[in-house]
């Protein structure tokens, strides 16, 4: 819940929006640990919707940024979110802002940054129209962000060719998946919606389950048990990791398991996966490499806005390769839950001819018109109907 204003010493409302300061200079660890009414404070060029999605659900009040939320290098998706949910955005602050206690009160107003009375910083609110006029500013530099991105992809191949191309390093798992149909969950882009949709599908087809770290969570929370789960157990809620038949733990090149710890700390059976790429590279590659027939992924990047995101910036070679290593078995789950149409089953069809059949013969009875002639000759009809269908 947002609060509209402060009261001073002095008894008067303050205009603007309070809430409790979260400041870490780290987005990704601030985001695990906001909570709603607060204002998140932190250092990142670009905002990502990875980020703003994880802000939103929250349920912060208002977010300052030390840097521009839109540089100008291509359209970051982030902020034009945070103002679609009615959050506070001030931006461009300057470094001085991590200095602010974590835990204070602060109080946002027309770019300036207040702790009581005081303004420790000052910077720009954005709005719905100066995020739309930024955006298409940014949309200039998305050639020199694509150049840049082929030149990333080569260097990337260079150390990663054996994974991608032989898979050299991809580990043995013991959840089965050879010719299986795989669903890989991860924690954003209209992950939850997407996951509700694909619920048919999931009840007849019953593929194997990988959660993507908080993707986990997700499945759980949608009345799934996840078959493997990969990413950071740190990111996963204790309760899933147990419920997982296998968890695997990215690591290093050299093999260090940053969350390797948690896991020998609960007694949880896990592999790791030595390598560069993110999370959600990891799981589609796993699939792939263990003969799944099929992969759809929730909650992965579609578009390409998405795909040049700033927090996939990092990890956009090795997401590209991983798509190209997968081909054609690769869907997104959107797709697949507007694609899917519920099959009919041998006990649904069976039920619909006896009860067609029981109408026809009461109809006949009641009527006694044919006897048992009518009856013989519909029963001959139905039959050959029935054989029809196979």
């Amino acid at each position: 819940m947002k609060i509209s204003g402060l009261l001073s010493r002095s008894g008067r409302e303050l205009p603007g929006v309070t809430g409790v300061a979260r400041v870490d200079r780290r987005v990704d660890a601030l985001a695990r640990r906001v909570g709603r009414g607060d204002i998140a404070v932190f250092d990142q060029v670009d905002l990502d919707r990875r980020t703003a999605d994880a802000l939103v659900a929250a349920g912060v009040a208002g977010v300052v940024n030390a840097a521009p939320s839109i540089s100008g290098r291509f359209p970051s998706l982030g902020p034009e979110i945070l103002i679609s949910a009615g959050i506070a955005l001030v931006d461009g602050v300057g470094a001085e802002v991590l200095r602010i206690k974590d835990g204070s009160r602060l109080r946002l107003h027309e770019g300036g940054v207040y702790v009581g009375d005081t303004e420790v910083a000052r910077g720009i609110e954005q709005t719905a129209n100066s995020i739309a006029d930024l955006m298409i500013e940014a949309k200039s530099g998305l050639s020199a962000q694509l150049e840049a991105f082929s030149a990333n992809t080569i260097e990337f191949l260079r150390h990663e060719r054996a994974l991608i191309i032989d898979r050299v390093g991809v580990p043995d798992i013991e959840v089965p998946i050879r010719g299986r149909q795989v669903l890989v969950v991860a924690a954003s882009y209209n992950y939850t919606a997407d996951l509700a949709a694909l619920k048919h599908f999931i009840r007849e087809y019953h593929p194997v389950l990988i959660g993507v770290e908080a993707g986990a969570d997700a499945l759980r929370a949608a009345g799934y048990r996840p078959h493997l789960i990969v990413g950071d157990p740190y990111q996963v809620e204790t309760d899933t990791l147990k419920s997982a038949n296998e968890v695997v733990v990215p690591a290093q090149p050299d093999g260090f398991a940053p969350g390797l710890e948690r896991i020998q700390d609960l007694g949880i059976g896990a592999v790791t996966f030595p390598a560069v790429s993110n999370p959600e590279d990891l799981a589609l590659l796993l699939a792939e490499a263990h003969g799944a027939e099929l992969v759809i992924t929730v909650g992965f990047q579609a578009t390409l806005h998405e795909f040049l995101d700033r927090g996939r910036s990092g990890s956009n070679p090795s997401t590209f390769l991983t798509r190209l290593r997968l081909g054609g078995k690769l869907v997104d789950g959107h797709a697949a839950a507007a694609l899917y149409c519920s099959r009919v089953s041998a006990g649904a069809v069976l039920l619909m001819v006896l009860a067609a059949l029981a109408a026809v013969v009461v109809a006949l009875l009641v009527s006694h018109v044919g006897g048992g002639v009518l009856i013989s000759d519909t029963w001959n009809d139905v039959v050959s109907w029935v054989k029809g269908l196979g």
